[in-house]
């Protein structure tokens, strides 16, 4: 049982981490209004910015926090890392102005930014043959922060607008306390290296891209894809109010749904699918599936038909596992790394620009004097854009051919 310890207090580290934005999306609406008493459009403008610069400071600080850990080791970054996210926490959930709550936000993305510093901590405690197993539990806690926090976001939320800040920072505390008598110092002298801006530079990855020959089209085809589904933690909250006009208890319920949704297909049908229809086949189909689902979002008026089409819209997750197992097998074993690098950049810079584009997009046709009153157009814009890059991905295939 001492053992695994170290390994519940990771995992609850990552859980916590994902859950970061889910937990408090539900309320963001209701709070942003309070403190600034605009429009619901005018509100999503504010959430958009807010996560843009959550997901920047995450894009910033991973690498320097990583780098930070293999300097100090992983016990002070990651405890220190939990602590300072409480606080955040309650200074959010007392925050009395716009400016209090984007602040926090920036703190809290720099604390959330500690993936890299758990997957190493992870890699040290493990033998050779545990590894694969034990990464795997730091994905799985991605999942279960993904679907568990706008689920729980959800049901604070009944308690007023700033009872999930409260949940979070006491979850934060807690895993804080549980790491202060678990987690053993895992660099030593023989590993400690010193710290370097060079490794710690967040661009270094984007720049790897021209290093990696006849990949090219298939970055381009993963940006599209991930612009696109961010317009779902972008708007979905004020989407849902403004069109349905759902609490933020059942807006908590629909993202969670999705999320399960999505991790069943990731978990339990992409490879069914690989076999019957191949890696491009299963992208197609996936970008295909999604973009009928943007579609359907873009212009659905009725919030039951939304929960109904929640397994549908979820098979639209099969494609990218399959473009990223294409993009795999292109480069050699050597550059795995470097290509993960690349992608997880991309990852990041789709989340900074979603945000700000799709609740502009929301803004503009859902306000009061809208030319075209019309609060789904986001998802039609990304049903655009991954309409773009179904055109790209079948010439990138004909090319290969």
């Amino acid at each position: 049982m001492r053992t695994k310890l170290p390994v519940i207090f990771i995992f609850m580290t990552v859980v916590i981490d994902s859950m970061g934005i889910g937990l408090i999306m539900p309320v963001m609406p209701d709070l942003i209004q309070e403190l600034t008493g605009e429009s619901l459009a005018d509100a999503a403008i504010w959430g958009g910015v807010l996560s843009a610069a959550f997901a920047l400071m995450q894009f910033l600080f991973g690498p320097v926090i990583g780098n930070l850990s293999d300097r100090f080791g992983r016990r002070p970054v990651l405890l220190i890392s939990l602590v300072v996210m409480a606080l955040d926490y309650v200074v959010m959930a007392v925050a009395g102005s716009i400016w209090l709550l984007f602040a926090g936000r920036i703190v809290g993305g720099i604390t959330a930014a500690t993936h890299s510093t758990a997957s190493a901590y992870m890699a040290d405690i493990s033998a050779p043959d545990e590894k694969a197993r034990n990464f795997g539990l730091i994905g799985a806690a991605f999942g279960v922060g993904f679907v568990f926090g706008p689920a729980l976001g959800g049901l604070l939320a009944e308690f007023g607008t700033r009872a999930p800040f409260w949940g979070a920072a006491v979850l934060a505390a807690m895993n804080a306390a549980l790491g202060w008598y678990v987690l053993k110092e895992t660099v030593t002298d023989k590993i400690r290296r010193p710290f370097n801006w060079r490794r710690a530079n967040p661009l270094g990855a984007l720049l790897a891209v021209t290093k990696l020959p006849g990949l090219a089209s298939l970055l381009l085809v993963f940006f599209f894809y991930q612009v696109a589904t961010a317009v779902y933690p972008a708007i979905w909250s004020y989407f849902t109010a403004e069109r349905f006009g759902w609490s933020p208890g059942m807006i908590g319920v629909s993202l969670a749904a999705f999320g399960l949704g999505f991790a069943i297909v990731q978990g339990g049908l992409v490879a069914p699918s690989i076999k019957r229809f191949g890696h491009r086949g299963t992208v197609a189909l996936g970008l295909a599936i999604e973009v009928v689902t943007l579609c359907f979002l873009g212009v659905v008026n009725w919030g039951a038909l939304v929960l109904a089409a929640v397994p549908f819209a979820a098979l639209g997750a099969l494609g990218m596992p399959a473009l990223q197992g294409i993009m795999s097998r292109r480069v050699a074993d050597d550059a795995q790394g470097e290509l993960q690098g690349v992608l997880t950049s991309l990852m990041s810079l789709a989340t900074i620009m979603s945000p700000l584009i799709m609740t502009q997009t929301f803004a503009y046709f859902s306000r009061p004097d809208a030319t075209f009153y019309m609060p789904g157009a986001p998802f039609l814009l990304s049903a655009a854009l991954l309409i773009c890059g179904l055109v790209v991905f079948f010439r990138s295939s004909r090319r290969r051919s």
